[in-house]
């Protein structure tokens, strides 16, 4: 038959419906509430491309050499064109709309699930389509889209290299009702660090998008799963949710006023889905993260994975009540009444809990750069935010709030780093909170107390909590796992994540920490004390990894933090910054000063320090890389002796990867957080389009395919440090394509860790089976 119904199949359908079907089935089967669906089976789409005799051109047409770039994109648009301009036959045809008719007249999602057996890569994003909110007029083109899919660049690419038979793989397509979510979230059944019997689900109105991307900071429930208590009701200001729009795109909106701050989920919503995590869990036999959604009352499972992060299973024995009740980044607010309520009256304020730690200090209220002096060893800075030069008072602080900021922010960042506990866009704190007085911080929750709540914490144990609160034991992969370093306060920290090294450590902290523009240090102080500047931030880094290596870019500021520095008025006054006078465009047009920064690693190679690795920030094409090259041999540096690359951060360099490999350079790095800004042309600090910036957008992926591609060729190690280093999706996505190592941010090591781990140990049991 063309179709089978999800109750139809299971985990051993895996060759029929492929990976991503099979598991939707399995869940099915269980009595989970999975949403309706059909799947287009894997030998539908073989009859197709048979019985239109489309089969035999079809294959030759992908019979290229993969190296071949303009070849490898000709056979991609053969092979595509074939598929979708032959007619679907009519009995096809025919059952796919009746199953769609039989499921009811609703917009459906259309997700590509080819066979596990014969493409391994098949579930990682971007590498088959997925079409939402599809109609029935639509339908049968969005089964065709995704059957074309299996002939991407990218996709033939892999079975080239990995001598899978382009005639052996097949795909199936699920076709699954559409669940409008009134209120989504996530929900770990078990505790993701300890795996001990407590629950915790985040919760917020309307669809996933919001809380799986953390656009919204979403309520918090605990649950003793062995008791059945709510232990912890947390409910936080949720300011947007995503929805679906008029032309069925997903949007983000704001949240009524009303909705903002009341509780998303009911007791018996809570108790209902702890119900459906435990069976989930006991199906599977381990504890798993569950996607949900509910829609005019009722619950819907759309996806369950086990939770990977879990260090120390013996340490689930003990009791709910043993372990940190709610997971860094969850933003606090004051919760309903009762038995259930988490926050004392003390609470003063909340936030996101950006940089985990409980800590007591007095409150120093800094609104301008002359304040710093009065901030002491044990304080807690309070400020609308920070900024590079306020670095040496947060080594001094024992906690940070701020105003404004995210996750992403300078203050989270640099706290983070520091092992310094901080509460970021608190909104108010510069108003409600008083110079002098004493608060105690909880960067876990996200919330100020008044008063001394906790003893004091020294700087030894602040600085070694956060890592030791990971397992001491370092997961062996293939694939390195480095981490960024943004300033150089934090490389002792850094390095005790046992991470393979630095994947970047930027330049540009160590200049603004100076409150000086490079010209402006130089003509106040000489160049040798500019050399000097950079080379003590490097070596500090250096020092601590040795003899891992430490990759460092130069100099990438873009012009309006320089204004804001003495020497600003020199500065060029740009409308987007990002755009303009930054990287290595501003390097090559100041060589001068670029040539300082050059002496300062060769002072470094000079001083024993052979493991640092000189990166340039976004380069354009070879020519870019060649006048760089030729500076650095005016200052001595041998390109040939030592590990130098570039960062791949503009399509434009992703495209002329060749030409960039043949310079001569050991690695490409890529940086997502332009990379994608200049895919998607979106401003990242643009609020107006910030919903749309999306580092695993298929038009990224495929750059980043092509670079790794290309570097493989060439033997050019490739590797990634942007912010989407830290995210499962994208991990798994670039270990699928063979990148080199990961780097993302201190705080996420040891989760990527495990993340590597776990794809490289399901990619070596796929090659056996």
């Amino acid at each position: 038959m063309p179709t089978l119904w999800l109750d139809e199949i299971g985990a051993d359908d895996l060759a029929r419906v492929g990976g991503k079907a099979a598991s939707l089935g399995e869940l099915t089967g269980a009595g989970l509430p999975v949403p309706s669906a059909f799947v287009v089976t894997a030998d539908t789409y073989r009859s197709f491309i048979e019985a239109t005799g489309i089969d035999e051109p079809l294959f030759e047409a992908v019979d290229v050499d993969s190296d071949d770039s303009q070849a490898l994109a000709e056979a991609a648009e053969r092979a595509q064109e074939l598929i979708l301009e032959t007619d679907t036959p009519p009995s096809v045809r025919e059952d796919l709309l009746a199953a769609y008719d039989e499921m009811g007249d609703e917009d459906v999602a259309v997700r590509s699930s080819a066979t596990a057996e014969d493409l391994p890569d098949a579930s990682f994003a971007g590498q088959q389509d997925t079409y939402l909110n599809v109609s029935r007029a639509d339908l049968l083109q969005r089964v065709k889209e995704c059957w074309a899919s299996l002939f991407t660049q990218r996709a033939i690419y892999y079975r080239n290299e990995n001598d899978f038979a382009h005639d052996a793989v097949d795909i199936a397509v699920v076709v699954q009702q559409m669940v409008d979510a009134e209120k989504s979230g996530v929900m770990f059944t078990s505790h993701p660090s300890t795996g001990g019997p407590t629950a915790i689900i985040e919760a917020a109105w309307g669809l996933g998008e919001a809380v799986v991307s953390g656009a919204v900071s979403p309520d918090n429930y605990i649950v003793d799963r062995e008791s059945g208590a709510i232990d912890e009701v947390t409910v936080a200001d949720k300011k947007v949710m995503c929805v679906r729009g008029e032309d069925g795109e997903t949007i983000e909106r704001s949240v009524p006023e009303e909705k903002r701050n009341e509780r998303v989920l009911s007791e018996d919503e809570i108790h209902r889905l702890i119900e459906i995590g435990e069976r989930v869990e006991d199906h599977y036999d381990t504890p798993q993260d569950v996607e949900w959604a509910v829609y005019e009352g009722e619950v819907y499972l759309l996806q369950s994975r086990p939770i990977t992060t879990i260090d120390d299973p013996e340490g689930s024995a003990g009791s709910a009540n043993e372990v940190e009740s709610q997971p860094p980044g969850a933003k606090s607010g004051v919760a309903d009444g009762g038995a259930m309520e988490s926050q004392s009256e003390s609470v003063r304020l909340s936030g996101i809990g950006s940089a985990p730690g409980r800590v007591t200090g007095v409150v120093r209220i800094v609104d301008k750069l002359d304040n710093l002096d009065k901030v002491e060893d044990g304080d807690i800075i309070v400020a609308e935010m920070t900024t590079p030069d306020m670095v040496p008072a947060m080594k001094r602080a024992n906690g940070i709030i701020t105003d404004e900021g995210g996750m992403t922010s300078h203050a989270a960042i640099v706290s983070r780093e520091l092992g310094v506990p901080a509460v970021v866009g608190a909104e108010d704190a510069t108003q409600k909170l008083r110079d002098g007085e004493t608060v105690t911080l909880d960067g876990d929750k996200g919330t100020v107390e008044k008063g001394a709540q906790v003893p004091e914490t020294s700087d030894e144990e602040r600085d070694t909590g956060p890592v030791e609160a990971h397992s001491a034991v370092k997961p062996m992969t293939g694939t390195e796992v480095k981490v960024n370093v943004s300033i150089p306060e934090a490389a002792e920290r850094a390095a005790a994540t046992g991470a393979d090294g630095v994947g970047l450590l930027r330049i540009e902290h160590m200049i603004l920490s100076t409150d000086k523009t490079p010209s402006r240090y130089v003509e106040d102080h000489g160049e040798r004390a500019y050399v000097d500047e950079i080379v003590e931030g490097v070596r500090s880094v250096a020092e601590a990894f040795y003899p891992r290596p430490v990759r460092v870019r130069t100099l990438d500021a873009p012009s309006d933090e320089f204004r804001q520095l003495q020497g600003g008025e020199d500065e060029p006054s740009e409308h987007n910054p990002m755009l303009g006078y930054r990287g290595i465009r501003r390097s090559l047009d100041r060589p001068g000063e670029f040539k300082l920064e050059l002496r300062a690693f060769e002072r470094l190679y000079d001083l024993g320090y052979d493991n640092v690795e000189l990166m340039l920030p976004l380069v354009t094409d070879a020519e870019d890389i060649l006048r760089a090259k030729a500076l650095m041999q005016e200052v001595g540096i041998d390109p040939e002796k030592r590990d130098w690359g570039v960062m791949v951060e503009t399509p434009a360099s992703a495209l002329s990867i060749e030409e960039i490999c043949e310079t001569g350079i050991d690695f490409v790095s890529f940086g997502t957080n332009d990379l994608t800004q200049y895919t998607l042309a979106l401003d990242r600090n643009n609020g107006n389009v910030a919903d749309r910036f999306d580092e695993l957008h298929p038009a990224v992926l495929e750059l980043m395919s092509q670079v790794i591609g290309t570097c493989r060729k060439y033997d050019v190690a490739t590797s990634i440090c942007g912010q989407a280093a830290s995210k499962p999706q994208m991990v798994d996505f670039l270990v699928d394509e063979g990148v080199t190592s990961i780097s993302p941010n201190i705080d996420a090591v040891r989760d990527v860790q495990h993340e590597v781990k776990r794809v490289e140990q399901r990619l070596l049991l796929e090659s056996v089976r």
